[in-house]
């Protein structure tokens, strides 16, 4: 299966070996716990030491959670000001969230709130996240969060699959199918 990373949010070196793609929903218990939990040691293990390559994809599941598609949406308006990952962050931490609490979190990010609120109120991000709920589907993710790990092709936005991951798993899962592909 071949996946693209085109345009989503990554951390890492572009040119990591690896790729992990993470499908998740800002209103997901698993992938807070997953954010909380498992991604920190991924973090200090493997991107931060530029041998993963780390994307997040939005796969909000609007019929379980409402807001979980606008969340997606002030992350990706965030992005427009250079706080992506910030935004991300709040998102995950604070998730009982109600659309009246995005503008406070733009505000305590120190972002632009007319910027912001035009962003959000326009759409306009509405269709990266489509394309990523539509990825995701042809993929067959059945919830949230799911995870590929595939090798990186340099100066290109396709990643070739080989490992899929499902629901909240332990470092240690990730831990192992990294070091079964970093063999190869």
């Amino acid at each position: 299966m071949i996946l693209s990373v085109e345009d989503a949010p990554f951390k890492g070196d572009k040119n990591a070996k690896l790729t992990l793609i993470e499908f998740s929903d800002y209103q997901c218990l698993f992938c807070a716990r997953h954010f909380r939990e498992t991604l920190p040691l991924i973090e200090s293990e493997y991107i931060s030491k530029g041998k993963l390559k780390y994307v997040f994809r939005d796969f909000p599941v609007t019929t379980l959670r409402r807001e979980a598609f606008k969340a997606a949406e002030a992350a990706r308006c965030a992005e427009e000001q250079g706080k992506y990952w910030e935004m991300h962050d709040r998102l995950l931490i604070h998730q009982k969230l109600r659309l009246e609490d995005l503008e406070p979190n733009a505000q305590a990010l120190k972002l632009d709130l007319k910027e912001f609120r035009q962003c959000l109120d326009s759409g306009k991000q509405a269709m990266k996240i489509h394309k990523d709920i539509a990825e995701g589907q042809k993929a067959g993710i059945k919830g949230t969060p799911t995870f590929f790990l595939g090798f990186t092709e340099s100066n290109d936005s396709k990643i070739k699959v080989l490992k899929i991951i499902e629901g909240f798993q332990e470092f240690a899962t990730f831990q192992e199918a990294i070091h079964s592909l970093a063999q190869k």
